[in-house]
């Protein structure tokens, strides 16, 4: 496997080092941990509906999901009546898709047992430990609504979530440095990658959302 500091270098020669640092991500205003569980709801609806669909769109439509959707109300997305779902599906301030609608219920109520279960959503999730990322990426799959891939990926690093993603130049990166062959798929390549991201961040002490940014520079677009 290739090392962190050869991965930099590859990096570095793509796009220079003002270039590089221009990529990197910033840390989060807000602790995840200290944020209300309506935001949390809020990311991850955001992601979902950006899924497949053109992000900017949804941005612009932002405020009429959170005027439609009450904030994003934990409590109250949880008790959807099949009369807010006709409503929802009326409303020209949102994209009207019933499945991904409905996820806004179902991420409210899964959000809702975490809370009852450990105090807080946004305090267990921010303090799930980064050496085992993967197992927050299948508690969020196996638990919430549509919130595997690239959605929770997205999700948890725009909350400010010290994740990596598995972009398609990330994954390149990581065949190109020896970690996998082929997809990251397998609960074999998850386990992989998590331990390389591991032994990078060991070397380096560098966070693993910069690592995964510069992953993805090592490689050609």
């Amino acid at each position: 496997m290739k090392t962190f500091a050869e991965i930099h270098e590859m990096a570095l020669a793509r796009k220079g080092a003002d270039g590089l640092a221009a990529e990197m991500p910033s840390p989060p205003e807000t602790p995840l941990r200290d944020l209300t569980d309506d935001r949390l709801l809020a990311e991850f609806t955001k992601r979902i509906f950006q899924a497949g669909f053109n992000w900017s769109v949804i941005e612009k439509k932002w405020p009429g999901f959170e005027a439609a959707f009450h904030g994003f109300d934990i409590a109250r997305n949880a008790m959807m009546s099949d009369e807010d779902l006709d409503r929802h599906l009326k409303n020209t301030e949102i994209v009207r898709n019933a499945a991904k609608i409905l996820t806004v219920r179902d991420n409210a109520v899964f959000l809702s047992d975490l809370a009852r279960e450990h105090g807080s959503a946004a305090r267990y999730i921010g303090d799930w430990p980064v050496e085992d990322t993967v197992g927050l990426f299948e508690l969020l799959k196996k638990r919430g609504s549509r919130l595997g891939g690239a959605t929770c990926q997205y999700g948890l690093r725009f909350l400010g979530y010290d994740a990596f993603i598995l972009s398609k130049s990330v994954v390149a990166a990581l065949n190109m440095a020896e970690v996998i062959d082929g997809a990251a798929t397998s609960k074999t390549a998850m386990r992989k990658v998590q331990e390389a991201f591991n032994a990078w961040h060991a070397e380096s002490g560098q966070p693993y959302a910069v690592i995964s940014r510069t992953l993805a520079f090592a490689v050609p677009d």
